[in-house]
Order: structure tokens, then sequence, then C-alpha cells
């Protein structure tokens, strides 16, 4: 409290204290009255004195350059903007933008440089609220309306450094018919998921208990006894019923081991194994070329060609052959005896083992006596 405010205080407390004592001799109060006025005064003493505290300025006049001037309003411009399109992540898909954008001219009114401070305003706050909006997905219109009340709340310049701009009274939304469709994937996308779960789950059961429980008769056997603990006769008695299951799961007959098992199988035969599944591949494969069906043919009669008949058992199985129709087949034998005279040194067809002339007698016909024939 100032100096000269605390005297004027104390001097009219003392004035009021006396007026106080005159009264009360003059009225000869009794001696109770005398405490209750120096109560009274005191009070009021007290409660001018915290009246004077709550109402002095928080800087002394006397401590101020110019007191009496007073502060100059700061003057600002203002325009309103609505329903401008903002880009969101997504494409096709645009925010709706509307807020109050204020501003401040940083060239004093004398400056002769003449420009539109509202559109650079404008611009600079539509220019910092589409980095935002650019980076969140359509549906997070409402988050993104409070991230943009913060962005745009402070004063800041624009890129020619002539305003600084600034945004109140946010709004964000979307079109009615985007809203329509983003509910609309929002629930086949929530379907899907689900449903792809329950494909996953209905896949890891098929393996589970096609590869696993089910792999063989022994294998599902093992599975029913752990899920019937220590149940072991009701795990026999449905043996049979876990075979047929094994079995059907992967196309297979009932092994040998388990029809017994199973009722009306017990006293059937195994069922034989096809013939071609049990030769082997070599043996089911038949030969492409005549060279080969020649080389087979003669592997199965059992002749080689060391065999002294062999040339000539190939002359004579070739004709037959060719008048069968198998022209293939008959040059392959052939040039078979053809390359066997050649080895020999004979010419073709010529030979000790060669076959006899048309009409002509064979090697073991008998001569008459002086070399002649007949």
């Amino acid at each position: 409290m100032h100096p000269g405010h605390r005297a004027v205080t104390g001097f009219v407390t003392v004035i009021l204290a006396l007026l106080v004592l005159i009264v009360g001799l003059a009225a000869q109060w009794p001696l109770w009255a005398w405490p209750v006025a120096a109560a009274v005064l005191g009070a009021g003493t007290t409660a001018s004195l915290v009246w004077e505290r709550r109402h002095r300025p928080l800087i002394p006049p006397e401590f101020l350059d110019e007191p009496d001037r007073p502060i100059p309003p700061v003057d600002r411009w203002e325009c309103v903007v609505r329903d401008v399109a903002l880009p969101s992540h997504w494409d096709d898909y645009d925010f709706l933008f509307s807020a109050t954008v204020r501003w401040v001219p940083q060239h004093p009114a004398s400056d002769p440089l003449v420009v539109n401070a509202g559109a650079l305003a404008v611009d600079a706050v539509l220019q910092r609220a589409r980095q935002v909006t650019e980076r969140f997905e359509p549906h997070r219109c409402s988050l993104v309306q409070h991230r943009l009340h913060a962005e745009l709340a402070t004063m800041l310049p624009d890129a020619g450094g002539l305003v600084t701009a600034m945004a109140e009274n946010v709004r964000l939304r979307l079109d009615d018919a985007d809203r329509e469709r983003l509910a609309k994937l929002a629930t086949v996308r929530k379907d899907e998921a689900v449903w792809e779960h329950e494909r996953k789950y209905e896949q890891n059961k098929r393996a589970y208990l096609g590869e696993d429980v089910l792999k063989t008769p022994g294998s599902a056997v093992v599975w029913w006894l752990a899920k019937n603990d220590e149940q072991v006769d009701k795990t026999v008695a449905d043996i049979g019923l876990l075979a047929e299951l094994a079995s059907a799961a992967h196309d297979q007959p009932v092994p040998a081991d388990f029809r017994r098992f199973v009722p009306g199988l017990a006293a059937q035969p195994p069922a034989p194994e096809p013939e071609e599944e049990r030769e082997p591949a070599q043996d089911r494969a038949a030969p492409r070329t005549p060279d080969e069906r020649v080389d087979q043919l003669l592997e199965s009669i059992g002749i080689t060609e060391d065999d002294p008949r062999f040339a000539l058992f190939i002359g004579r199985l070739a004709e037959d052959v060719k008048l069968a129709g198998e022209t293939e087949m008959a040059e392959a034998l052939e040039h078979r005896h053809a390359r066997l005279a050649r080895e020999n040194g004979a010419p073709d067809g010529s030979g000790p083992d060669a076959a006899p002339a048309d009409g002509g007698d064979g090697p073991d016909e008998a001569q008459q006596p002086g070399g002649q024939h007949p």
C-alpha cells in the first residue's frame, strides 16, 4: 500500500475512535458496550485496508514511463471459409473444411506494397490444413478435426512472410454419400476378416484331423484313448470305427491288421492288389522302337548272338514277320541279320548258318556216292 494511503487510513481511524469515546461517555454506555464498539471500529479499519489492497494496480503508476497513455488495440482481420475440399489419405475421398481465418499484416499501413492479405492468409491456412488431412484416412474425420484445431491455433507467417494467420472454429466433415460408402466398406471388411479367420480355423482343424489324428488307424486309436483318459475298454470297442474313419479320410481300404475289428469285414479276404500295381514300372513300359521290340522278343525267347542258330533264326523270323504285315519290325530283323553276316565275313544272306535258297536242299540232305546228287 502506498504510504500516503496508509496515513489517511490511520488518521480516519483515530478520528472515529475519538468520536466513539465522546459518544460513549456522553451516553454513559455500560461496560459491555465498550468492547463491542472497539471491535466494530477495528473491523471497519481492517475492511478498508483489504479493499484498498485488492484494488491497487499491479504496477504502481509512479513506476510506469507513461502511466496515462492507453494501450492501442491490436488490429486483426478475419474471414470465413466453408466446405473447402481437402484431400485425405484415400483417393476420391475428400474432407470438407470450414473455419474462421484470422490474420495480421506484417507491413505497416504506410507501406506502399499493395497485397491481398486475406487471400494470402487463407492460402497459408489451407496449406497447413492439407499437410494434416492427407496423412489420415477419411473415416478418422473426428480425430483429424481435433488435430487441425491444434495445428491452426497459432499465428504463423505465410510463405512470403507478408501475413501471419491462424484459424478458429474449425469444422471438418465428409460428404453424406462418402460417409455411407465408408460405412459399407467397414462392414464388408469386418465380415471378410471374420470369414477369413473361420476359414483358417477350419483348415487347421482339417489338417489336424487328417494329417495327425486320422493319419493311420493306430494314431486314431491313440488320440481316442487320450480323449477318453484311461477308458481302455471303450477305446478297444471303438477300434473298428476308428479304423474305418482313418481309412475313409485317406480314401484307402481298411488295413488287414484292423479288418477283424470292423463288423462285416472280418470274414472277407483282403482285396488283391491290381496286377498293374504289382508290376515294376519298367515292366509295364512297352518298347517304342522296332529295335527295342526285337531285343525284347529275343530276350523272351532266350536266344543270344553267340548261338550258332541265331543268324538262321533271325532270317526266317524276318520273313515270317514281314508276311504278318509288321514291316518295321521285319526291317529291323533284316538289318540285324545283315550285320551278323558282315561280322562273319559272308555276303548278305550267305554263310554257314544262312537259310537255304527257295526250292534247294537243306545242308542235312544225304549225297550220293561220288559226290553227285540224284
